[in-house]
């Protein structure tokens, strides 16, 4: 997001920033545990990189000169003001105060970007295009929040980036552009996701272009079950294999320093 921000920011008019840790306190611990007695303690590297690091590598960038930073390490808050974009903290993009920021904006369209919450219909209705999902999966498979763990739990792993019109059932809507990479043996759950929406960056701004142009083909297909965090006895299987969901250079990176 901060890459396509940083190269199409002409195009933007809101970013909605989610915060995935919005729970808090008892609420937030609850939920964490949860998770953890279903994938087990083998999960906690894959979610420190993605909520807790972040959080702290955001902190830490408020002592260093971010204005100096290339986007990939700027936190999005802060490369959005570097940017000049407008920027909301969104604790419920399905609340009617989101709904009339987004109508004062002036978007026409919804991207949304490894973003953890279900737009209802009535949000994507509320701009005159609709809205279009980034998913590092291959859909119609690999549906649902994890797709690259999923990918490394296949016999052979199959990687690729999709992107596909937002519809309230999650990753079903009809598919505009997808495509498959083929990643080197060893790579992380996480670092394939990194390749995977660097890789959606392009074919992002070619999407966009060719519906402003009414030109876009919308594949509809069937979805196939949803696929939520794996248990803990498939990341067990995960690491007999050899297969990682993080390793120690993901978690470098999530904290924005060099791997």
């Amino acid at each position: 997001m901060r890459r396509f921000a940083a190269d199409h920011a002409g195009r933007i008019a809101l970013v909605g920033l989610s915060d995935p840790m919005r729970l808090h306190g008892l609420a937030e611990a609850r939920r964490t545990l949860r998770l953890l007695r279903h994938s087990g303690l083998r999960l906690l590297p894959y979610l420190a990189a993605n909520f807790a690091l972040p959080r702290l590598a955001g902190g830490l960038a408020l002592r260093r000169r971010a204005a100096a930073s290339p986007p990939e390490r700027t936190p999005l808050a802060a490369l959005c003001r570097r940017l000049g974009l407008a920027s909301a903290a969104v604790p419920d993009c399905n609340a009617p105060a989101f709904r009339a920021l987004l109508a004062d904006s002036g978007a026409e369209l919804i991207v949304t970007f490894h973003f953890d919450q279900i737009l209802t219909a009535a949000t994507i209705a509320a701009v005159p295009r609709g809205g279009i999902n980034v998913h590092p999966g291959l859909l119609p498979a690999q549906r649902g929040p994890v797709p690259t763990i999923h990918a490394l739990l296949e016999p052979t792993p199959r990687f690729a980036v999709t992107l596909h019109r937002l519809v309230p059932r999650i990753d079903a809507g009809p598919i505009l552009a997808q495509r498959s990479l083929a990643l080197p043996p060893g790579t992380t759950a996480l670092a394939a996701a990194r390749h995977l929406h660097l890789a959606a960056v392009p074919m992002l701004a070619e999407t966009l272009d060719r519906l402003a142009a009414g030109a876009a083909e919308e594949r509809v297909v069937s979805p196939l079950p949803y696929c939520g965090f794996p248990p803990a006895a498939e990341l067990r299987r995960l690491a007999r294999d050899g297969r990682r969901i993080a390793d120690r250079g993901d978690l470098l990176r999530a904290l924005r320093l060099p791997a």
